[in-house]
């Protein structure tokens, strides 16, 4: 009988890795939470979790080869998920630390909400998410506009292209809140702590590596 694929969740010490791998065999997903870029090379789908500074994660994936494994997955076309920081990750640079150079998968940077508004830095909490009309992203399917997300998050991505957004989120101004390129999709909310909304998302992405192997 043939194995359901694999997905790799990426260990490179900062992540909420038992949540993420939980809510992905949750829905369905084989899950191998691993720091092996062997293992990552072997995977069917890739999962780039992380929590924490931008500066100190891209030193820690460089450090352990595992930017290397991510990149080739990306490359390769796999189905590919980023969290959080793992959308910040997969831009050229951040301002936070000093401007960190990131995975630069797509060009732009990330950037801080402005300290000077009135609104509370971090973003925490629930909020929506507005489709972008040209980014027909099947991780979306199902999901409602009155749909809320969890967020907690200081700094967010501002692509280059903006044909990459697949949503945005009003927080002051609207921002980037998750991006998608072919098998590529990354979030800045946390699906595995969205409830039901973002259990559909993860389904989606679960069915995209099945479909796609």
């Amino acid at each position: 009988m043939k194995k359901e694929p694999l997905i790799a969740v990426i260990d490179y010490g900062m992540g909420n890795l038992r949540s993420v791998s939980k809510a992905l065999e949750k829905a369905g997903g084989r899950v191998l939470v691993t720091e092996s870029p062997a293992a990552i090379d072997s995977a069917q789908g890739v999962v780039l979790p992380g929590v924490g500074a931008f500066g100190d994660a891209s030193k820690r994936l460089i450090q352990t080869k595992l930017a290397q494994a991510a990149i080739r997955a990306l490359e390769r076309g796999l189905p590919f998920l980023g969290i959080c920081l793992g959308l910040q990750l997969l831009f050229e640079q951040s301002d936070e630390s000093g401007r960190q150079k990131g995975l630069g998968f797509w060009k732009g940077r990330v950037q801080r909400f402005p300290s000077r508004s009135k609104l509370k830095v971090p973003h925490m909490g629930w909020n929506t998410l507005l489709p972008a009309k040209n980014n027909k992203s099947i991780l979306l399917s199902g999901l409602k506009k009155d749909d809320y997300f969890y967020f907690v998050h200081s700094f967010y991505p501002v692509p280059e292209d903006k044909s990459v957004i697949a949503t945005t989120t009003s927080y002051g101004n609207a921002f980037c809140s998750a991006a998608g390129a072919g098998n590529v999709f990354a979030t800045q909310f946390h699906p595995e702590k969205s409830g039901a909304p973002g259990q559909r998302l993860l389904k989606n992405f679960v069915k995209q590596v099945q479909t796609c192997s």
